[in-house]
């Protein structure tokens, strides 16, 4: 399957817990005044990139704990992330992390009549929602970039229909 990249970090401290492989997506709608990502924003720019040759570049990794999707906006290239996450999920013990500038109730909303966006929901552990707000932006946060930002268990928060906020360290 192929997906539209900006690109990837083969080890990221930043992007979740542990050294992650992080994916950015390329397309983004929501266009975040003071994005980190703003290059991502064009559906046309970046690269195609097969999943089998990422998840070839991820397994070969011993040190990896998990994998992040990130953007421009990973719900935007459900299918893909799925089909990598998927193959993940059943030959590995990484965790899938997504940040998202869609909430939580958005993206369950929208799962009802998009089947590739509920696929994707149903393999992430870990799910960092919301648009980023330069007026709560703050470099304090782990793992976010403004205040709004939640840090969702995403398995717990679909079993119970609403978000169950993680602790991270």
């Amino acid at each position: 399957m192929v997906i539209r990249l900006a690109g990837t970090v083969s080890e990221s401290i930043v992007d979740g817990p542990g050294i992650r492989y992080t994916i950015f997506t390329q397309g983004c709608p929501h266009h975040c005044e003071g994005c980190h990502n703003p290059e991502t924003h064009d559906f046309n720019g970046g690269r195609l990139a097969e999943t089998d040759r990422i998840y070839n570049h991820i397994v070969a990794n011993p040190m990896l704990k998990g994998v992040t999707y990130s953007g421009g906006e990973p719900f935007c290239q459900p299918a893909p992330l799925y089909d990598l996450g998927k193959k993940l999920k059943e030959n590995t013990k990484l965790d899938i992390l997504i940040y998202t500038g869609f909430t939580f109730e958005q993206l369950l909303e929208m799962s009802k009549t998009n089947e590739d966006v509920k696929n994707l929901l149903s393999i992430a552990d870990i799910l960092i929602d919301g648009r980023f707000e330069l007026s709560q932006r703050s470099l304090d946060l782990l793992f976010k970039g403004s205040r709004n930002q939640r840090i969702i268990d995403c398995q717990e928060s679909l079993k119970q229909g609403k978000a169950v906020i993680k602790e991270l360290s």
